[in-house]
């Protein structure tokens, strides 16, 4: 459930007209519900009531301060992979002893800074890694707390490209090299093992690969505690999706029930690291049509929001529901591309699909993409990056401000010697 509804024939965000927002900020701008954010999240969480776990919001999917604030206000952990994501989180309020750091490519940078800031754990995603970890912490004077990412080389049926957790993928390791790691990592001085992690891919529709993951899992926990090597916490990532289009994902306690049948028998803490599930249907892109275009083949409408405000259609080739604001629009519809100005024929928001008939200036707002949205979007073709608004009952505030022109080139300089 989310809270954008038609209401007198507009598009409302809660309480707010989107057309009063858009009259006040310009367009294109990210709209979050701050209503569908806090349910969502409270949803997810209670799914979960019973076990001792910690929910770590994943940052990627949506790294706005304003949303990390709100979650961190909810108890909520915080799911990294960079440092500029620990760097947010810090900002947004997230306690330290709640942030787990993932991701293949940690810098030494990076690792250090997780480490002078005590964070929960960080996941291991190789032998080198490991190494460097311990290298790190011992120049510290820390022990690291850290848990090895397993591949369980389980199909989660989505999308390759946000698949993680087969043989071929990059993350994890299989089962043999994470005990050499284990084995390893429980000789270091510097090095506390705290868990075991393992994250299969993302916007996943059914239940049941979760629940296998962990089933892989089960045998490994008991060889590593033969071997008086214990796992305290499990951690098993997230990826549960939405819907989009036509996708009919678990709920939250159907995901619980399958998360609590893996785990049967695992005296263990859970970590739990949704993203997508929690703010993909809390936010929306709001866009203005700018041309109609009569193609030979096909027809075309031009609006002001193109693949660097909205990625996933182009990378993709994903759905995003594409709706009118005003209402009235909504009965009309026509075989068109919804396009951007990018040059590109790959920037589309909408493909070869029935859309509103609209018009130049009628609004658009292209829906369920609070997650991944703005955190993909880019300065290419020296485009501003859009402004982000969210939405508390019957007031809005811009958490996020449209950038400048003097912010395209902030921090850029033409070398001296050209000068001569």
């Amino acid at each position: 459930m989310h809270h954008f509804e038609y209401r007198n024939g507009e598009l409302h965000c809660e309480e707010v007209a989107v057309k009063a927002i858009a009259k006040a900020v310009g367009t294109p701008f990210y709209l979050y519900s701050h209503a569908t954010l806090k349910r969502h999240y409270e949803a997810f969480e209670g799914a979960f009531e019973g076990l001792d776990r910690m929910v770590c919001f994943s940052a990627k999917a949506n790294s706005s301060l304003a949303v990390l604030a709100l979650f961190a206000r909810l108890g909520s952990g915080l799911d990294i992979v960079s440092g500029g994501e620990l760097y947010r989180g810090l900002k947004a309020g997230f306690a330290p002893s709640r942030i787990v750091y993932s991701g293949v490519g940690k810098t030494a940078e990076e690792i250090d800074y997780a480490l002078e800031t005590g964070i929960f754990m960080l996941n291991i995603e190789s032998p080198e890694e490991l190494e460097l970890v311990n290298q790190r912490a011992k120049q510290m004077g820390v022990r690291a707390p850290i848990a090895v990412r397993v591949n369980p080389d389980v199909d989660p049926q989505t999308h390759p490209y946000i698949s993680t957790g087969l043989k071929k993928n990059k993350f994890g390791m299989d089962r043999e090299t994470a005990i050499t790691v284990y084995k390893s990592a429980h000789a270091m001085e510097n090095i506390a093992i705290k868990g075991i992690d393992c994250h299969i891919g993302s916007q996943i529709t059914t239940a049941a690969p979760f629940r296998d993951a962990l089933l892989r899992l089960k045998g490994l926990i008991e060889e590593l505690a033969a071997q008086d090597i214990p796992i305290e916490v499990v951690d098993v990532g997230g990826g549960l999706g939405i819907t989009y289009q036509d996708e009919a994902p678990p709920e939250p306690q159907e995901y619980g029930r399958a998360i609590r049948e893996g785990l049967a028998g695992i005296d263990a803490r859970v970590v739990l690291e949704p993203g997508r599930v929690i703010v993909g249907n809390a936010g929306v892109l709001v866009t203005r049509a700018l041309y109609r275009k009569a193609g030979e083949a096909k027809d075309f409408i031009v609006v002001d929001a193109g693949m660097n405000d909205l990625l996933r259609p182009s990378l993709y080739d994903a759905f995003h529901d594409v709706r009118p604001v005003d209402e009235s629009l909504a009965a009309s519809r026509v075989m068109a591309d919804v396009v951007g100005p990018i040059c590109e024929t790959g920037d589309f928001l909408s493909r070869d699909r029935l859309v509103p008939d609209v018009r130049q200036d009628h609004l658009l707002a292209v829906m369920s993409a609070g997650a991944y949205g703005f955190t993909m979007s880019s300065n290419y073709c020296s485009r501003r990056r859009a402004a982000e608004v969210m939405v508390q009952g019957d007031r809005f505030e811009v958490v996020r401000r449209r950038q400048t022109y003097d912010d395209l080139v902030a921090g850029e300089t033409i070398p001296a010697f050209m000068e001569d």
